[in-house]
């Protein structure tokens, strides 16, 4: 079911909304005027036009309710709980334009706009995950479970919904596990397993990729869940001209202490009580020039971060595509993996 099916013009006549309610087989639909939300409508709403005795070539705009519950893509994860809370089983996700890019539903389902992003991921899913010990004694990073499926299937299935088919992990430890798990799913996507044979850092695996990569790519890492429009992030890359684009996470972080200041004689030149700082930090998703493929060295141990530095000495042209704190998920660490699993429980 597409995300089309679920929208209709106001102009529309009344027995085309009831045969796309049919259709859909849910009790509500989406009304749009040029192309933004601007009402909902229901079988209840038909039903009572109809018992009132209205008539039946009306159009949808005199059946309609005009103040239809929505959230904002950055309110998205609100929506269980607001669902809940309003009593309702369907709600549509709303851009910055007012137009509909998703649809929530309170079994769980959820709709999206579907993107054709068609571009292939890289997924860098060889590390040991020393920081996740002792959970990574028993399994591999990429498949610590985050509810009921691992992470790397979330951040496969993130790719899916947004047009991408083709998948590439990068694998050394564990990776025998990492490769029965995913033949053994009912996949509607293709994975090719590169087996690095000694570790290479997050950017030397790469090298592996010779003659199955030579266009822009998605490049990430195998514990990040990116919630965020992907097409949206190619487009920025894209116009903006960058050689790679590094998807970047405003941070916030308060001091715990009162900061002081010194001028070049000792004194005091300012006092800061817990200052809270800004910043963004790298989260460990990219997109990728082709190029970075076809002209690493062979085998080279070498993380991405110094990839792209040898680039920006280059001249070429690296930028960053900013996103919200709360639109990046990270099991890095344990603390990190316990908010992960709270915060996909919550979306949930």
């Amino acid at each position: 079911m597409d995300l089309k099916d679920f929208l209709i013009d106001e102009n529309s006549c009344l027995i085309d909304a009831m045969s796309q309610l049919d259709r859909v087989a849910r009790k509500v639909i989406f009304v749009v005027s040029d192309k933004k939300l601007v009402a909902a409508l229901t079988d209840g709403d038909i039903r009572r036009w109809i018992l009132k005795k209205g008539k039946l070539d009306a159009t949808v705009k005199d059946i309609a309710n005009y103040q239809p519950k929505f959230l904002s893509e950055k309110d998205k994860y609100k929506a269980r709980s607001y669902m809940k809370e309003q009593s309702i089983e369907v709600l549509a996700i709303v851009n910055e334009q007012q137009k509909v890019t998703g649809i929530v539903f309170s079994n769980e389902v959820e709709i999206r706009k579907k993107n054709k992003l068609g571009l292939s991921v890289v997924i860098m899913a060889g590390g040991l995950g020393t920081r996740l010990y002792p959970y990574t004694k028993i399994l591999p990073k990429p498949l610590i479970p985050i509810g009921e499926i691992p992470i790397a299937e979330h951040i496969i299935n993130r790719f899916v919904e947004n047009g991408c088919s083709d998948f590439y992990l990068i694998l050394n430890h564990k990776k025998n596990m990492i490769k029965a798990y995913f033949n053994d799913l009912d996949k509607e996507y293709r994975v090719t397993y590169i087996d690095e044979e000694k570790p290479l850092g997050t950017g030397g695996g790469l090298s592996l990729l010779k003659g199955k990569i030579d266009s822009t790519f998605i490049l990430s890492n195998c514990d990040i869940l990116i919630d965020e429009d992907y097409q949206k992030i190619l487009s920025f890359h894209e116009k903006q001209g960058n050689f790679i684009t590094m998807i970047c996470s405003m941070k916030r972080v308060r001091i715990p202490y009162g900061v002081v200041e010194i001028n070049d004689t000792g004194e005091i030149e300012e006092m800061k009580e817990k200052p809270e700082l800004s910043f963004f930090v790298n989260t460990g998703m990219y997109v990728v020039d082709g190029r970075v493929i076809v002209e690493i060295d062979n085998e080279q141990e070498i993380s991405f971060p110094d990839i792209i530095e040898k680039y920006r000495n280059q001249g070429e042209k690296i930028g960053i595509f900013p996103i919200s704190e709360r639109s990046w998920l990270d099991m890095g660490q344990l603390e990190e993996l316990e908010k992960m699993r709270e915060r996909m429980a919550i979306d949930e």
